[in-house]
C-alpha cells in the first residue's frame, strides 16, 4: 500500500508516518522539512517530499512532481490554528487579516489542490481512500469560539461529502476524522498506559487514533467509514 501523509513531522501526523505501514507499504511523508529521527518499521519505505502548504500552489507542485505515479491512500492531516486559539486570550476581533488568511490557505485551499492533482492517481488503486483530518472544533454545537479554525474543519466536512458523492461511481472511500483534545506530546514510542495518563481522560492518545485509521484503511472495498467522531471520555462538550 502506497499510503501519502501531509503533516507527517509531528504530532498525529508523526504517529501515522511511523504507525500506519505493514511489511511491504510505502509511506511518503510531507511537510516543510523531514525530522531526522523518524524511523517506521524496517519493512516499510519511507520518502519525504519537503513542501510548504502556507504557498499551496508551490507546494502542490512540488508534492506531484515527487509523489508516487499510484497512491492507495492519502491522508490530509495538516492543520494550523489561530495564535491564542485554546486559550482564554483567545479574541477573534483581535486575530489578524494575514494569519487568517494562512490558515484558509492550509487548511481549506492546500487540501482542494492536493486532492485535485491527485486523485487521478488514487483512482489507479483497487482501493482508493481518502481520510481528511478534521477535528470536534468543526462539528456543529462544538462549544468552541475559534472562529476561522473552526471554520476551516467544518469545511472539511463538505469536502469528504462532495468528494464522495463525486466518485461514487469510481468506489472512492472518504472518511473524515473528528478527533477532540489530542495528546500529542507522547508519541507511539510511550506507552499507551503512559499517554492515558497524560490528561487524566481529557486527552485523547494518539495510539488511538492511529489504531482506528489503521481499521478503516484495512476495510474491504465493500465499504468505508464515513465520519469517526473521536472526543476524550471526559470531554464536557460530548
Amino acid at each position: 500500500m502506497n499510503i501519502l501523509v501531509v503533516g507527517a513531522s509531528k504530532g498525529l501526523g508523526r504517529a501515522f508516518a511511523e504507525g500506519l505501514g505493514r511489511d511491504g507499504d510505502c509511506i511518503t511523508g510531507v511537510s516543510r522539512r523531514q525530522p531526522d529521527d523518524l524511523v517506521p518499521p524496517p519493512s516499510v519505505g519511507l520518502q519525504w517530499i519537503e513542501a510548504d502548504m502556507a504557498s499551496p500552489r508551490e507546494a502542490v507542485d512540488r508534492i506531484e512532481r515527487d509523489a508516487p505515479a499510484r497512491l492507495d491512500a492519502i491522508i490530509y492531516n495538516l492543520g494550523i490554528w489561530e495564535a491564542e486559539a485554546f486559550s482564554d486570550d483567545y479574541a477573534f476581533l483581535e486575530t489578524s487579516d494575514d494569519s487568517v488568511m494562512e490558515l484558509v490557505n492550509v487548511n481549506i485551499t492546500g487540501t482542494i489542490l492536493l486532492l485535485k492533482r491527485l486523485i487521478p492517481r488514487l483512482l489507479q488503486s483497487p482501493k482508493p481512500q481518502v481520510l481528511l483530518t478534521g477535528s470536534t472544533s468543526g462539528l456543529r454545537q462544538s462549544g468552541r469560539p475559534e472562529v476561522a479554525f473552526g471554520a476551516s474543519k467544518f469545511a472539511l466536512t463538505g469536502i469528504a461529502d462532495t468528494l464522495r458523492e463525486g466518485f461514487r461511481d469510481q468506489r472512492l472511500a472518504v472518511t473524515c476524522l473528528q478527533p477532540g483534545y489530542l495528546n500529542t506530546d507522547d508519541g507511539l514510542s510511550v506507552p499507551l498506559g503512559d499517554a492515558v495518563g497524560r490528561g487524566e481522560g481529557h486527552l485523547v492518545p494518539v495510539h488511538d487514533v492511529v489504531g482506528l485509521v489503521r481499521s478503516v484503511l484495512d476495510l474491504s472495498s465493500a465499504s468505508f467509514v464515513r465520519e469517526l467522531v473521536l472526543p476524550a471520555i471526559l470531554d464536557e462538550r460530548y
